[in-house]
């Protein structure tokens, strides 16, 4: 199970922080991955980061304000959101996949319930 926390309502150019509680005691094998659902729109990649925190992947729309972390003691995934736009607006949900060397955009198995981001302009 995956449960997502800590969204909210910000202003542009605010931070938010959400993460992503994972049960379970194979967390440190899985992939972990954000995406977003704006309304009327399609469910999109936001980020990415590999089982062993090795390597991270972002949307070309987030690079340089978005930070993926995982504490795999904590069973947990960060992301970390600044400098937060108004088009940033969606349902935040995270997911999980078995380790893969596969495209991080795709594959993932396991989905959360998602949490709500509204940053206002």
């Amino acid at each position: 199970q995956l449960q997502a926390s800590g969204g909210g309502l910000v202003q542009a150019g605010g931070s938010l922080r959400v993460s992503c509680a994972a049960s379970g005691r194979t967390f440190s094998s899985y992939d972990m991955g954000w995406f977003r659902q704006a309304p009327g729109k399609e469910r999109e990649f936001v980020a990415a980061i590999s089982w062993n925190a090795f390597s991270t992947h972002y949307a070309d729309s987030v690079k340089g304000r978005f930070t993926i972390a995982r504490a795999n003691a904590k069973n947990t995934v960060y992301l970390q959101m600044n400098n937060l736009k108004p088009e940033d607006t969606a349902v935040y949900y995270c997911a999980s996949r078995w380790k893969s060397d596969d495209d991080y955009a795709r594959g993932y198995r396991y989905w959360g319930q998602g949490t709500q981001v509204t940053v206002s302009s």
